[in-house]
């Protein structure tokens, strides 16, 4: 899947505090979105600290892509998406700019051309005291509840998370700026030069645990009754399994890279291998990867009792990450 930078709703240079206060230091970050990563969110993508054409993390990871601006906090599905997640300030400010009548459609469905100019979508801008400000992209129309001039407070809901302008999936894109120029909450003054993790972070401590770093990480992870498309995760909509049809595992990751080694095996309840898959190591780094692996029902319909899974991703021998699914027939 291709990814592309996004534009700033508004260029913010010189901010030297909010009018009329006297200078002050930046405020520490809160998470800027109402969800649970490593439950009900995901981080897609960190900023590109690689000043060539190439791509690296603040970790010199892969978790991002050529010239991305800003972090990527990405729901599970669009299922989640219709429920509504809240989108938060991040610290105190003023609101500068805001953007919405964006439509919430996948830039796959709408095309390029129809997002060229206002490739942030539904969105606002943020002013913070000593020079800092925050933008806020891909919002659903018609969710923002600011305005510009508003002051708002850290954890003030700004609106929702949309799938409006460039983006294929629903996720907040926030981009932070000092005096105008984006930088990397994370490493804000480091990361570059061969540099990687050192330096101190933006955020405050309870956000900074909750983002923690992830090299590699499972989004998605279930059972259906067959075979299973990247759209159908994406839409959240898969059917629920039972005795009488075929029983698949599935799971969605983020993050491997060249050489990664996934394995997937289904068992039945007395732990008998029903099904498994282990393809080749993947040739390149992927954003996101499928993989499942199931059976028909036997005769019957399947045996009364939890059905287990077993997900890993090896790598020089050793597992790098790895998913445990149950579920009772």
């Amino acid at each position: 899947m291709a990814f592309r930078p996004f534009c700033l709703l508004a260029s913010v240079v010189g901010l030297t505090g909010l009018a009329g206060a006297a200078p002050t230091p930046p405020p520490r970050l809160a998470l800027p979105i109402a969800c649970e990563p490593g439950r009900t969110c995901e981080v897609q993508n960190y900023v590109d600290r690689d000043p060539g054409p190439g791509a690296k993390d603040y970790r010199c990871g892969s978790r991002t892509y050529d010239a991305h601006s800003g972090l990527d906090i990405r729901l599970p599905d669009l299922r989640a998406q219709r429920t509504g997640v809240d989108v938060l300030a991040a610290a105190d400010g003023k609101v500068l700019r805001v953007r919405d009548g964006v439509a919430d459609v996948s830039v796959r469905v709408a095309g390029q051309a129809a997002v060229k100019g206002q490739e942030c979508g539904n969105g606002l801008v943020i002013e913070h005291a000593g020079g800092l400000s925050t933008q806020y992209c891909h919002m659903a129309k018609g969710s923002l509840k600011v305005r510009p001039g508003d002051l708002v407070k850290t954890g003030t809901p700004l609106g929702r998370v949309g799938l409006s302008g460039n983006t294929e999936y629903p996720h907040l894109h926030m981009t932070v700026l000092r005096n105008g120029v984006a930088i990397d909450p994370f490493a804000p003054d480091s990361g570059r030069g061969g540099q990687c993790g050192a330096g101190e972070d933006l955020w405050r401590p309870d956000a900074r645990a909750a983002l923690a770093y992830k090299a590699r990480v499972v989004l998605n992870a279930g059972f259906t009754t067959g075979a299973v498309t990247m759209d159908q995760i994406e839409d959240g909509e898969l059917a629920k399994p039972n005795r009488d049809a075929a029983l698949v595992v599935y799971v969605r990751a983020l993050g491997l890279q060249a050489g990664d080694i996934q394995s997937l095996t289904l068992l039945d309840p007395s732990g008998k291998i029903l099904a498994a898959s282990k393809p080749d190591p993947l040739p390149r780094a992927q954003a996101q990867r499928v993989l499942y692996v199931g059976k028909p029902s036997p005769a019957g319909g399947w045996t009364a009792g939890r059905y287990r899974a077993h997900y890993t991703v090896s790598r020089d021998g050793a597992i790098v990450l790895r998913k445990t699914l149950e579920m009772p027939l």
